[in-house]
């Protein structure tokens, strides 16, 4: 799938485990989710949903950051086989996950540095910005993003999820990719079978621009109204 569809799955995705996870507890956290970690929660697995294609050149978290993602494209191109192979795997999302939840049990300021980098990826991925000026939608991109991650920071978030978060959106982007004709090896290094090769709808085809980004937005904007109190999160005049 393209990368808006990717970032759109990670929102929906996250927004739908909300209600299966809320006040329940899992390898010793705790999932007391407010509107707050809903938010930072959606961001983050749009921008995890996008990690994955960081082995690709022209993908849209390679051009996220420019020679920084650059250059992390070719590494990641390099160390798990090209395109659409060990990043797309069960490995590079629990690699991920462990990593990230590392980072948090480390530093506090790295996660708010890692939740600020996700978040941009996100927007990016999520269409926000201007195509045809590079310059204006960069500005623009890191505008949303600082004030958006300042706002997160400022409401004393727990990301002890953040690992847990980061590891699903990776999952939701090699399941978005097996429906699609290349699929997916999801058992690499293991076994580098492609699961779903052949089978599924063209990447960037009809399908997928009239039916499941149509779909995924839908389902964005029904979760907001089903998870948000909006009468008590709206000014009142």
């Amino acid at each position: 799938m393209m990368g808006h569809s990717h970032a759109l799955t990670g929102v929906v995705g996250w927004m739908a485990v909300v209600p299966l996870v809320q006040g329940t507890e899992f390898l010793t956290l705790s999932f007391d989710l407010g509107p707050g970690e809903i938010i930072a929660g959606s961001l983050v697995c749009a921008g995890a949903a996008l990690l994955p294609d960081l082995d690709h050149k022209s993908a849209t978290i390679t051009r996220t950051y420019g020679k920084v993602t650059e250059v992390l494209s070719d590494i990641f191109g390099w160390a798990f086989g090209g395109h659409r192979m060990g990043t797309h795997s069960f490995f590079f999302a629990a690699l991920m996950g462990t990593l990230v939840t590392l980072l948090a049990m480390w530093s506090e300021l790295a996660v708010q540095v890692f939740v600020f980098l996700l978040i941009g990826i996100a927007l990016q991925g999520l269409g926000f910005g201007l195509d045809k000026n590079k310059a204006a939608s960069g500005v623009i991109n890191a505008m949303a993003t600082g004030a958006i991650t300042l706002a997160l920071y400022s409401a004393e978030l727990n990301y002890t999820w953040l690992g847990l978060a980061v590891a699903f959106g990776v999952i939701l982007h090699f399941f978005g990719d097996m429906i699609t004709k290349m699929g997916v090896p999801m058992f690499w290094p293991f076994w580098k079978k492609r699961i779903g090769q052949d089978k599924g709808f063209k990447t960037n085809g009809p399908v997928e621009q009239k039916v499941v980004t149509p779909l995924l937005t839908i389902g964005v904007v029904l979760f907001s109204v089903y998870l948000f109190d909006w009468s008590t999160l709206l000014p009142e005049y």
